[in-house]
């Protein structure tokens, strides 16, 4: 004799229960980072091979969001635009590409290789984000070029620490498709620095 009083509550709580989202479904947008080096070029067949170790990432470049960094100096995420893989692992990727392509080397070892290589490049990406107060994106690469010694057990000789820095101008607005590009294209530049850069320093 009590149960219809409780059944006439129950659809007023599965009401307040509901757990159907409040708003509308959003897509997250997810982009390459791969930039192409213009003119690519064979492999050099007699030239030195390089091993490439895992590019690291400084601080907050462990995140997918695409980064923006504001007027004030504050850097935001965009929790709906993000590149496909941690950018790290993208950057890594797109700088054993571009130095394969750039004819130097005859070959770009990565490791676990069993190729011998004389040359070691140690890297982190150091800077990748936005910046639409000023209208640029920037990215920015470190390494440190190494020359394996032939004696085993013999510390490497260091024949160079860089800083290469790359900019691209960024559209206005809040496009995340273009600000991705924008941040591409400033990597292209940073890794044409960073080519540059190793070149110079390897011995002749």
């Amino acid at each position: 004799m009590h149960r219809r009083p409780l059944l006439l509550a129950l659809p007023v709580l599965l009401a307040g229960c509901s757990v159907l989202p409040d708003r509308p479904y959003r897509e997250v947008r997810r982009f390459t980072l791969a930039p192409e080096r213009p003119g690519p070029l064979p492999p050099a067949p007699r030239g030195p091979a390089l091993l490439l170790r895992g590019l690291r990432a400084a601080p907050g470049l462990d995140q997918r969001g695409l980064r923006r960094l504001d007027a004030n100096g504050q850097v935001s995420l965009d929790f709906w635009a993000e590149w496909a893989a941690p950018p790290a692992e993208l950057a890594e990727e797109a700088t054993r590409r571009w130095l394969a392509a750039s004819g130097r080397f005859a070959a770009i070892a990565a490791p676990g290789s069993r190729l011998r290589t004389g040359l070691v490049l140690e890297a982190e990406l150091t800077r990748l984000h936005t910046e639409p107060a000023g209208g640029r994106a920037r990215a920015g690469l470190a390494g440190l070029l190494l020359l394996e010694a032939p004696e085993s057990g013999t510390a490497p000789r260091i024949l160079g620490q860089f800083q290469a820095e790359g900019a691209a101008p960024l559209p206005a607005g809040e496009d995340a498709a273009l600000a991705a590009a924008a941040m591409t294209a400033a990597l292209a530049q940073a890794l044409g620095v960073l080519e540059g850069q190793i070149v110079a320093a390897m011995p002749r």
